[in-house]
């Protein structure tokens, strides 16, 4: 264009009236080549990669009175009368250590005395969470529910008829021809998956919203046996949810937070130990709940290595880059004992948002990818707040940094998640502005109090 532009100031008026000339002389060739340039610049803005921004996003803040603190925990566990006291022992030490704080929140249906895990309690703990975010989302946003053409739900292990979509859209009366989606069993890392399919469905759908929404079912999943390896969930899973606007209209470029960069996949289901490291099942007097493998750490780092394996030559500078295949080719192809080379993510990301599953998840993270205390702050913040929320875990997170004021015009985030399956999903984020925390955050009121000092 600029090559042009000099060009055209060097003509005459002499030399202007030569071409006009020579054109219409060669008017064949004057439409020919208008003609393949407008065919062009269809094709060009008709399959185009639309940008996708995330307007905003909402998570549920629990009311106060859901809270269980470590000592009613237990308290509560003991009148139960379902666990022995080896099982009691465990849950004590298991929670002690489980990074989780005095404020995280669990379901009506399981401060009762005995518990009342129905399906109708079920129904009413999966409606307060997903429309407390959305009725936050919409406050925020000033988006009418019937603006919006995609909605994708994800809920791993409660999965009703009607769905969780159908629910919502009763609820707000959303119109007739909305793309809805309900992804079930896809485990913590189904956030991402959600994020993915609407990704895809507004590069379809033009000039159009998309919500996500992501939760997790405490009262139906709840483990009240005496099987160790299905123990685990009842220290970790709280109550949580997350509600996310996304947009392709370009108009929204201005009011977005973030711009979605890059979503990337990783499922390692081929392999049966990855397969069964996270399931659903029962023990062997018929008591459901969630079974963690003792090989879970070492499953999650086999898929975060093939997951950064696709993600890094995407994110990574050049140098890291040659690094990192320089020692995958000489370990695969020369049989050379090297070192595996773990790249730098701090030159590609300014904020790590790891899914808090658990304080070894986010231990194990830290060290693997050799991160700094502060960049997995909002990770452990998030776990001792609200506990293991499932899928909408990394929103918290992403919640914390803008609460603290972290949020700069153009840093990277990285939300990365661990699921069931087993899955290791990647989504990629740029700050458009210096983002601020939304109206009703869940940090909003207690972000002074962080971060806590956390015991050993």
């Amino acid at each position: 264009m600029a090559v042009i532009i000099v060009q055209a100031s060097r003509l005459s008026l002499n030399d202007i009236h030569q071409t006009w000339l020579h054109l219409e002389h060669n008017l064949v060739y004057v439409v020919v080549l208008s003609a393949f340039v407008l065919v062009g610049s269809i094709v060009y803005f008709m399959t185009r990669k639309r940008s996708v921004y995330l307007v905003d996003y909402a998570c549920y803040l629990p009311p106060s009175k859901l809270k269980v603190e470590h000592d009613r925990f237990m308290k509560h566990c003991k009148l139960m009368g379902c666990f022995d006291e080896t099982s009691l022992v465990f849950l004590d030490k298991i929670l002690g250590r489980s990074g989780l704080g005095e404020e995280t929140c669990a379901p009506e249906a399981m401060h009762c005395l005995p518990p009342k895990p129905s399906m109708e309690a079920a129904r009413q703990e999966t409606e307060q969470v997903m429309f407390g975010a959305l009725d936050t989302l919409f406050a925020n946003t000033n988006v009418k529910p019937k603006d919006v053409g995609i909605l994708v739900v994800n809920c791993s292990l409660f999965n009703p008829t009607p769905s969780l979509s159908s629910m919502i859209i009763n609820k707000y009366k959303m119109r007739g021809n909305i793309k809805s989606f309900n992804l079930g069993g896809m485990g913590c890392s189904a956030g991402v998956i959600a994020v993915d399919l609407a990704k895809d469905m507004l590069q379809v759908h033009r000039n159009n919203y998309a919500i996500v929404v992501s939760t997790e079912n405490i009262t139906q999943n709840w483990y009240f046996g005496n099987k160790k390896a299905m123990l685990l969930p009842n220290c970790l899973f709280r109550i949580g949810g997350a509600a996310v606007l996304l947009s392709n209209k370009s108009v929204d470029q201005l009011r977005s937070k973030y711009k979605l960069i890059h979503v990337v996949r990783t499922h390692c289901g081929a392999n049966n130990k990855a397969f069964n490291c996270v399931q659903q099942e029962q023990d062997d007097v018929g008591k459901t709940g969630v079974s963690l493998s003792k090989d879970l750490m070492t499953i999650a780092g086999n898929a975060l290595k093939s997951n950064i394996t696709t993600l890094g030559p995407l994110v990574l500078p050049i140098s890291e880059q040659i690094l990192f295949f320089f020692t995958l080719v000489a370990n695969k192809l020369i049989n050379a004992k090297i070192k595996p080379y773990i790249p730098d993510f701090k030159l590609a990301f300014e904020h790590f948002c790891i899914h808090a599953g658990g304080r070894a998840v986010i231990d194990e993270l830290e060290k693997n990818l050799h991160l700094l205390p502060v960049h997995v702050e909002a990770s452990r913040m998030t776990l001792h707040r609200f506990g293991n929320t499932s899928s909408s875990s990394i929103w918290y997170e992403l919640a914390y940094m803008e609460a603290k004021g972290r949020m700069r015009k153009g840093d990277r985030v990285w939300q990365i998640a661990f699921g069931s399956g087993f899955k290791c999903n990647s989504a990629v984020w740029l700050a458009l502005k210096n983002v601020k925390p939304s109206c009703n955050s869940p940090w909003e009121g207690c972000i002074h109090r962080y971060p806590v000092q956390l015991s050993l």
